[in-house]
């Protein structure tokens, strides 16, 4: 199959049967075999009976989410069920301009790289709590990532199948595939400046809080990306500098103590040697956690954190 088109979605009952046409439409007469998937993340609407009747012609299917587990588990249900050698995701609402598929299949097709990601230079959204938001956000991405992209979270990217399958999603991580596909060792990344519409029907589910857990999930990301593979790099070297640091500040109490000020107080009544002390503790409680974390790693086992209700096909 040439290409899979993935769209998660939340309450989108409206926008469907237009986005599906529009889908259709963009790729009709393209000489493609597609597939459109559709993943009901725990929708309250209408919009799994729209998916079930859309399902009827055979280049559509769907799942349903028993409940709402996020975009990155709906792109991550997606991902596993897509048979196309070129994989595009984009949003449900009518943002994101089906007219940009194809386009997105010929760039990533014919320059032979790894992941396009769309760049909604001209944005139709509020400024102040979205657009400059954005901004910074994707500011910060470019410094940690060191990846050129003006638009990390643009819903609509394209990908090479083996991109997909060779990234471990996790929660909020959607708005990192970028940096995953990097760590993952695919450094053919480029961007499309895409059309952007007003949104047509419900309301965003853009708020505060996603901007919070997003710079989170960038300090998260940047963590893992240094010592995810062996945690003991990190907290063993912070252990081994406040052991040693503890140490010194111990034999320099004894050594005063011994040598330099015989009749002076007793070590028990110097707050440095309760420093010290402490300090040498936190060392040690350093050093657990890194042996806990290197544990962890090794006997952990990949297993999917949702759970699919029902299928079309």
């Amino acid at each position: 199959m040439d290409l899979s088109v993935i769209i998660p979605l939340y309450n989108e009952s409206e926008s469907l049967n237009e986005l599906n046409q529009a889908i259709v439409d963009s790729l009709n007469g393209k000489n493609l075999d597609f597939e459109i998937i559709y993943i009901d993340d725990g929708s309250t609407d209408n919009s799994w009976s729209v998916i079930k009747d859309l399902s009827h012609n055979n280049r559509v299917s769907g799942l349903k989410f028993q409940r709402n587990y996020g975009k990155s588990m709906a792109l991550l249900a997606g991902f596993k069920r897509a048979l196309g050698n070129i994989v595009i995701t984009m949003d449900a609402d009518l943002q994101d301009d089906p007219n940009e598929i194809y386009p997105l299949f010929q760039i990533i097709t014919e320059k032979n790289l790894d992941l396009v990601s769309g760049w909604k230079k001209k944005r139709y959204d509020s400024l102040i709590f979205k657009n400059i938001p954005s901004k910074l956000f994707n500011w910060a991405a470019r410094k940690a990532s060191g990846i050129k992209l003006n638009d990390f979270n643009c819903g609509i990217k394209a990908y090479k199948s083996e991109v997909i399958k060779n990234i471990s999603l996790t929660d909020g991580m959607h708005r990192y595939i970028p940096v995953l596909a990097k760590n993952a060792g695919f450094f053919k990344i480029s961007e499309k400046e895409v059309k952007h519409h007003p949104r047509k029907f419900g309301k965003t589910k853009y708020g505060a809080d996603r901007f919070i857990k997003g710079f989170l999930d960038l300090v998260t990301l940047s963590f893992i990306q240094r010592f995810g593979k062996r945690p003991m790099h990190f907290f063993g070297l912070i252990g081994t500098i406040m052991v040693l640091s503890g140490l010194i500040i111990s034999i320099y109490i004894g050594y005063d103590k011994l040598f330099l000020n015989k009749t002076g107080r007793l070590i028990t009544e110097r707050p440095l040697f309760y420093i010290s002390l402490v300090t040498m503790l936190m060392g040690l409680i350093f050093f657990i956690a890194g042996f806990l974390g290197e544990l962890i790693l090794r006997s952990k086992t990949d297993h999917d954190n949702y759970s699919i209700v029902e299928k079309t096909k």
